[in-house]
């Protein structure tokens, strides 16, 4: 099977749903920004910090393509993953894009208690995340093969129609 490349803002649920596409379709899992941290022997807002946005992406951009080389594997992209396009086209190489949607306020509800986003920090209101969301959003829908929103659905239920989408 293909492999299936979650993609979406911030707390979208990326990582608990490739754990239910794990545990209920026995799919390896990946989990981006966690793949990078041991790479790195860093955390993800020290890898910011240090050495900044531009050179995190360019550690997502040779995961992808290090990703090309397995199949039945869900990848819990980090939100920006799909900012670059040559991140995309290495993608849909292997495998089917998927973009989780949910309200801002889903996402706020989700995310407020969490200081290892870096890019959300200063932004942890409804109208912070929108902004962010608004900015990326041509990026995930150009990039998405399918889109499935997650607002008030349990992960089992969304991860049943992911693979439902992809496989059939």
């Amino acid at each position: 099977m293909k492999n299936i490349f979650l993609i979406g803002f911030m707390g979208t649920g990326k990582s608990a749903i490739s754990n239910a596409l794990n545990k209920n379709y026995h799919m390896r899992v990946i989990d981006m920004d966690s793949e990078i941290e041991r790479r790195q022997n860093s955390t993800i807002s020290e890898i910011f910090a240090v050495k900044g946005e531009e050179y995190f992406r360019d550690l997502e951009t040779q995961l992808i393509k290090d990703l090309g080389e397995m199949d039945n594997t869900v990848v819990s992209c980090g939100g920006g993953a799909v900012l670059r396009h040559e991140n995309v086209l290495e993608m849909k190489k292997s495998g089917k894009v998927v973009l989780l949607k949910a309200t801002p306020e889903t996402v706020l509800k989700r995310v407020k208690h969490c200081h290892n986003r870096p890019l959300l920090e200063g932004n942890k209101t409804v109208e912070g995340i929108s902004r962010l969301m608004e900015a990326r959003e041509d990026k995930y829908s150009a990039a998405a093969d399918f889109a499935v929103t997650v607002d008030d659905r349990t992960v089992d239920d969304i991860a049943a129609e992911i693979h439902s989408l992809v496989c059939s």
